[in-house]
């Protein structure tokens, strides 16, 4: 499994993160981890809390390691551990420790920044439309802390598509 390449689809709530995910898990004929917070909230029968974001990150870890095992050259991940970081901080001001260091023990290949040059779709799971472009921009730069390749994904669906597979292509054309 050390051949694997993992692919993040990361950006602000409503940029097509899962709809990319899937889309390039069939282009490329592998596995892709699905947004285990969506599944997690939805069973609650309260609303979430800052200690909820810790059970959050270990089911999301726990689904990844699962589809890794399945998966066929690339694992397609919508979010990791920096979206669950990021959200931490935005809402509650704080991340917990734990979070912190489970994100620097995980290993990714590649990013795939969604822009949010898309038209937000109201869900109940979705909290801030109007600051999409705040949190894009917290995203960029959480990652352009990082030793990790990120790559843009803007655009109408098709040049997104276009631009995500070329750039996993290229990431595996490269190993």
């Amino acid at each position: 499994m050390d051949s694997l390449k993992k692919v993040v689809v990361i950006g602000p709530e409503c940029t097509g993160k899962s709809e990319l995910s899937a889309f390039l898990a069939d282009t490329f004929h592998t596995r892709w981890v699905a947004e285990y917070a969506r599944e997690y909230i939805d069973e609650l029968e309260r609303p979430y809390v800052a200690s909820d974001l810790v059970e959050i990150a270990r089911g999301q870890i726990e689904r990844e390691d699962q589809q890794a095992k399945m998966a066929s050259r690339v694992l397609i991940c919508d979010t990791d551990l920096y979206v669950i970081k990021i959200w931490s901080m935005f809402k509650y001001g704080y991340c917990d420790p734990w979070i912190l260091e489970t994100i620097n023990q995980r290993r990714y290949d590649l990013y795939l920044l969604t822009y949010v040059d898309i038209p937000w779709e109201d869900d109940p799971q979705r909290e801030h439309p109007g600051k999409r472009q705040e949190l894009y921009d917290i995203y960029r730069k959480e990652l352009e802390g990082q030793s990790v390749p990120f790559i843009e994904i803007k655009g109408e669906r098709e040049e997104r598509r276009r631009t995500a597979v070329d750039a996993v292509r290229s990431l595996l054309e490269g190993s």
